[in-house]
C-alpha cells in the first residue's frame, strides 16, 4: 500500500476549496495512523498562506491541534486495540511479524525520542501514537513529547513554506523537506545505536 494516498496536486486542490478544514483533518487523520501525506498538506498550507489565501495563524493552529489530537486518538486506539491492531497496520504496509516486534521492542526503549523525533518521519509519524499506547508509555509523558514535537514540527514546516514560498516554488520546498526528514531519520538511527553500545558496556560491565 503506497504510504501517500494524494498527490501534491490534490492537495493543493483541496486546500484552495476548503482551507483550513484540509490542514486539520489532514494532519489529524494521519496522526491517528491513516497514511495521508500530512507533510504535503501542511506545506500547502504554509504556502497558500505566504501567497495571502489563508492566515498563517490559523495554518499553523490547524497544523498543530491537528497533529496533536490525531497523535493521541492514534494512542488511545494502540492503547485499546493492543498488538491485532499493530498486526494489521503492519499489513497494510507489508512489515513481517519479525519486523514489527523488533519495531515495537526499539520503541518501547526509546519512546520519548521515537514520539518527538517521528513527528519529521513519515511513517513514524503514522505509528508513534499507537506505538506508545501499544507499549504503556504514561499518557501524560506522551502527551507532553507529543505536544512539543508538534509545536516544533508545526512551526517548521509551515513556516518555512510561508516564507520560502514567496521565493521558492512548492515543488522546491518539498525537496527540501524530504532532505530534513532524512536528516532526522539519521538522528533517531544514531540514539538507538548509541543506547543499545551503552546498554552492552553496561552489561559487559556487570560481568
Amino acid at each position: 500500500m503506497p504510504l501517500e494516498l494524494l498527490s501534491l496536486e490534490t492537495v493543493q486542490d483541496l486546500a484552495h476549496r476548503f482551507g483550513y478544514v484540509t490542514v486539520f483533518l489532514g494532519i489529524l487523520l494521519e496522526n491517528a495512523g491513516i497514511p495521508l501525506p500530512g507533510e504535503t498538506i501542511t506545506v500547502v498550507g504554509g504556502f497558500l498562506a505566504g501567497s495571502g489565501e489563508l492566515r498563517l495563524s490559523g495554518v499553523l493552529a490547524c497544523a498543530i491541534g491537528g497533529a496533536i489530537l490525531g497523535d493521541s486518538c492514534g494512542y488511545w486506539l494502540g492503547r485499546w486495540g493492543g498488538w491485532p491492531l499493530l498486526h494489521r497496520m503492519g499489513q497494510w504496509f507489508r512489515f513481517s511479524e519479525g519486523q514489527l516486534i523488533s519495531v515495537r521492542d526499539r520503541f518501547s526503549r526509546n519512546a520519548p525520542q521515537a514520539v518527538f523525533l517521528g513527528r519529521f518521519i513519515a511513517l513514524l509519524r503514522i505509528f508513534a501514537g499507537p506505538l506508545a499506547g501499544i507499549a504503556g508509555m504514561p499518557y501524560k509523558q506522551f502527551l507532553l513529547y507529543n505536544a512539543m514535537g508538534a509545536v516544533l514540527w508545526g512551526g517548521i514546516t509551515v513556516g518555512l513554506s510561508y516564507f520560502l514560498g514567496q521565493v521558492v516554488p512548492l515543488e522546491q520546498i518539498m525537496h527540501w523537506l524530504a532532505q530534513l526528514g532524512l536528516f532526522a531519520l539519521g538522528i533517531v538511527a544514531l540514539v538507538v545505536v548509541a543506547q543499545v553500545w551503552l546498554h552492552r558496556r553496561q552489561e559487559r560491565a556487570s560481568l
